[in-house]
């Protein structure tokens, strides 16, 4: 799940773009903390481009002094979260091509279907992919396409017609944004709506004319100063030229209009608007129907038994008020946040995921000595959070924990651009539903673990449509990760092909901390042999120790030299740790 930006300003003279579009990324950082990125165009079609890894205080400085590098009326941004790629810096957006007409692409979601586009690109467009994202495949199915034409400028016309032909290529969820230089800006939404994308409109500076900008989430339009929110549509892109206004072409017949419920759940900020749906309004709703669920499944006893409810900050912040009210029973913040830890669930190792767990939250002992407290959070995905939250609960007095989801069970892996997790790592996975809550709950070491219905969830988000805002016809979402029914096709070996990519992606990481770890004297025996012997990915995506001749990836040598040596052209050496984007300079590029 990423967040990205586009902006034009009226006035083709303007070079002040960047500094907007750095403000935007800060209101969007929750959606990627991996990378960052800005290209602008300035006048005579020139694009200047900074990005890097790192939050957009490092990667623009705290300053924002890089930001003056960036001159130009129109430009796009992008915040990574990682999903399967890599998290090198040449993965950072937005890419660019230099052929046809330069591109510089901005890509929020996931490809299913990636193999088979690499496949065409090398063997039939003869377009070399420099990385392992999907999103510079999409690019290259785009350019592909729109190089088509054969013409030495193009119009709306010859983009739409475009912009068709790869979204009969691609299969996935997906909203984007792009640049053509010189020309304006796209941007564009899969014909599911799984990936959000709204557009806002204002006066330009001097009056004469309108900016428009697109973001992720309505809160970076809003802040900036743009109203007249509209959702770009399912299957709809959104050509505006330099100097014009925004025009809508359906590029695709939708094929349905689901937004990801996870957005809701979890991932957008709670003051932003998606598809008409308020997120703080839902997750408002979220905590009455889990109060709802709470009394169906413990005896009022059990409720009238509960001294105190704490939210999990923060997401839960929001509807753990509503559980109260309804629960009729008193709610205090016994956590502290650190906010400056990332998400322990995309931490590579399950080590670091409790290191990260307790860095992240402190328990104020006297909110829970002695009573017997109700944890909200939004989800349960492996576990390993909701474990060491009930672990600090205890330790910090709490005599009886019950533990409360907003969610339903995620049971699935999620596809369209959150890393959740591999299906074996879900605490939920393969658990019938009779056996489920207690097996959930002896493994996170609660008394009672309570999950909110899916039916119900959906109702939550359905019902919290903004006034002035058209409901949609349709009253669907993506809800792939709670029952395996996604929206779009699967094909059969897809799951096995993203495990396999995932371990790939994931080897070096895990084979640096169990180094790390000896060297400092915290490994334990699977940590010791992965250091020794080196790493592999085994059924499933799993990461082992290698062995024999099975040895994969960076095995230390053997004790004094006794393993044969094997001929330099039988080595298999490791990748290397990171890699520059090749199109234009980039943060890691230099210092200065």
């Amino acid at each position: 799940m990423c967040g990205i930006l586009a902006l034009i300003q009226a006035n083709a003279l303007d070079t002040s773009v960047a500094t907007e579009l750095h403000e935007a990324l800060y209101f969007l950082q929750h959606r990627g903390q991996d990378a960052c990125g800005i290209a602008t165009c300035a006048s005579g079609g020139k694009i200047y481009q900074c990005k890097g890894n790192g939050l957009a205080s490092k990667v623009f400085r705290e300053d924002g002094s890089r930001v003056a590098d960036l001159p130009g009326y129109m430009g796009v941004g992008h915040l990574r979260y990682p999903t399967a790629g890599t998290s090198a810096n040449a993965e950072a957006q937005p890419f660019y091509v230099n052929s046809p007409y330069g591109i510089c692409f901005a890509h929020n979601g996931n490809l299913i279907n990636a193999t088979a586009l690499k496949r065409f690109l090398d063997f039939e467009a003869h377009r070399h992919i420099n990385t392992e994202s999907d999103s510079e495949l999409m690019l290259n199915i785009f350019a592909n396409e729109l190089n088509e034409t054969g013409k030495a400028r193009v119009n709306d016309k010859d983009i739409v017609e475009a912009l068709q032909r790869m979204y009969n290529r691609c299969v996935g969820g997906w909203a984007c944004t792009a640049m053509l230089a010189g020309y304006g800006l796209i941007g564009c939404r899969d014909s599911y709506g799984i990936r959000p994308l709204i557009m806002g409109s204002r006066p330009s500076d001097n009056g004469e004319g309108m900016d428009y900008m697109m973001a992720s989430e309505s809160v970076a339009l809003k802040q900036l100063g743009f109203t007249d929110f509209v959702d770009i549509l399912p299957g709809q892109a959104v050509i505006i030229k330099k100097g014009a206004g925004p025009v809508a072409y359906q590029i695709q017949e939708r094929k349905s209009y689901s937004p990801d419920i996870f957005e809701f759940c979890y991932f957008a900020r709670p003051d932003s608007v998606i598809d008409g749906i308020s997120v703080n309004a839902s997750r408002e709703n979220m905590g009455y129907r889990l109060a709802l669920k709470i009394k169906r499944i413990l005896t009022p006893a059990e409720i009238n038994a509960i001294d105190v409810i704490i939210p999990i900050p923060e997401t839960s912040n929001t509807s753990a008020p509503c559980v109260a009210a309804k629960l009729k029973r008193p709610i205090y913040q016994g956590f502290v946040k650190n906010r400056y830890v990332f998400r322990t669930f995309i931490m590579p190792g399950q080590q670091q995921r409790v290191r990260g767990v307790q860095r992240k939250l402190n328990a104020m002992d006297e909110k829970f000595a002695g009573k017997t407290v109700l944890l909200i959070d939004d989800s349960i995905v492996r576990g390993t959070t909701s474990r060491e939250i009930v672990t600090m609960s205890r330790a910090a007095g709490a005599k009886k924990v019950y533990f409360a989801s907003c969610a339903p069970p995620i049971t699935h892996p999620h596809i369209y651009g959150i890393d959740l997790a591999s299906p074996s790592e879900l605490i939920a996975h393969d658990k019938g539903a009779n056996r489920a809550l207690g097996d959930i709950a002896k493994r996170i070491g609660a008394d009672k673990v309570i999950f909110q219905d899916l039916e119900d969830l959906k109702a939550s988000c359905s019902e919290a449509v903004v006034s002035k805002s058209t409901p949609r016809e349709e009253r669907d979402f993506e809800v792939g990760v709670f029952c395996g029914n996604y929206v779009t096709p699967v094909d059969e070996g897809y799951f096995q092909h993203i495990e396999e990519v995932r371990g790939e992606t994931r080897k070096m990481k895990v084979l640096e901390k169990a180094r790390e770890a000896v060297a400092n004297g915290w490994a334990d025996q699977e940590e010791l042999e992965i250091a020794t012997k080196g790493i592999k990915v085994a059924e499933k995506g799993k990461l082992v120790p290698a062995s024999g001749e099975d040895k994969k990836c960076g095995a230390y040598p053997a004790v004094n030299g006794a393993e044969k040596r094997r001929k330099r052209s039988r080595e298999k050496k490791s990748p290397p740790k990171d890699q520059m984007d090749i199109s234009l300079h980039n943060y890691g590029d230099f210092e200065r």
